[in-house]
C-alpha cells in the first residue's frame, strides 16, 4: 500500500498540490481525473520523488523495486526502436527476446529498425510502455497513457494494461483527461481541481452520480 500524508507543493507562493491524505491499495486499479492543472502529473513526479514536497510524506514506495514510471512525453533516443528497449534490459538473460515480445505487443514489431526520434506521439508512448512491459513491474505510475495514441493505439494499450493487472495483480495508478477511460479501466476513480482531491470513489457511482459541484462541473461536459 502506497499512503501520502500531508503533501503540500508549492512554486513562488502558488499551491500546487494540497493533499492531506490518500491510499493506493495493492490489487487494485486508480484512475485520476482532473483538466490542465489540476494536479494530476505533480501527484505522480512527486510519488516518483522527481518533485520534492515542501511537507509531507510518502510511505509504502519503494522507487528501488519494481516500480515503472510512463511520462506523458516519454522520450525516444535517436538510436533503434529495438535498442531503445534493449538498453533498459542490461544484465538481463534473454534480453533480445524479451525486447522484441514487448514491442510485439504494443503493436511496434515492423519498426525494430526504425529510428526512435522519428516515431511519432502515441507510438513514443507505445515504446515507452515496451520499455516498463519488458521486465515485470508491480507498480506503475502512468501519465495520460494514451494521450497522443489513435483509437488502435489506445485500444492496445488499455488491453495491455489489462492483462498486466490481471496477471500480477499490482497496483496500476494513472491519470487520464478522460473520464470514460478511467471508467472502463479503474477500480477508484480520483478527481482533483486546483492540487486538491474533490472527491473520489467507484468509477460508476462517482461518475454517474458526482456529488460535488466541481466534479458535476467538469463531467457536465461527458456523456458515459
Amino acid at each position: 500500500m502506497i499512503e501520502v500524508k500531508d503533501i503540500l507543493v508549492k512554486a513562488k507562493n502558488r499551491l500546487i498540490l494540497d493533499v492531506p491524505s490518500l491510499r493506493f491499495e495493492e490489487g487494485k486499479r486508480y484512475g485520476i481525473i482532473g483538466e490542465n492543472g489540476s494536479g494530476k502529473t505533480t501527484l505522480l513526479r512527486v510519488l516518483m520523488g522527481t518533485v520534492q514536497p515542501s511537507q509531507g510524506s510518502i510511505e509504502g514506495l519503494n522507487l528501488d523495486h519494481n516500480v515503472g514510471y510512463l511520462p506523458q512525453s516519454p522520450y525516444a533516443f535517436s538510436f533503434s526502436v529495438l535498442r531503445n528497449i534493449m538498453m533498459t534490459l542490461e544484465n538481463v538473460p534473454s534480453r533480445n527476446d524479451l525486447a522484441l515480445d514487448a514491442l510485439d505487443k504494443v503493436g511496434l514489431g515492423s519498426l525494430t529498425n526504425a529510428r526512435g526520434n522519428t516515431l511519432s506521439g502515441g507510438e513514443r508512448q507505445r515504446l515507452g510502455l515496451a520499455r516498463l512491459l519488458a521486465v515485470p513491474k508491480t507498480v506503475l505510475l502512468l501519465d495520460e497513457p494514451t494521450s497522443a495514441t489513435d483509437i488502435r493505439g489506445t485500444d492496445i494499450v488499455e488491453g495491455l494494461l489489462q492483462e498486466w493487472f490481471e496477471e500480477t495483480r499490482g497496483l496500476l495508478l494513472f491519470t487520464t483527461h478522460s473520464p470514460a477511460q478511467a471508467l472502463r479501466m479503474a477500480d477508484e476513480v480520483v478527481f482533483m481541481e486546483d492540487g486538491k482531491i474533490v472527491e473520489s470513489g467507484n468509477p460508476q457511482n462517482l461518475l454517474n452520480n458526482p456529488q460535488e459541484p466541481e466534479t458535476q462541473a467538469f463531467l457536465s461536459h461527458w456523456v458515459f
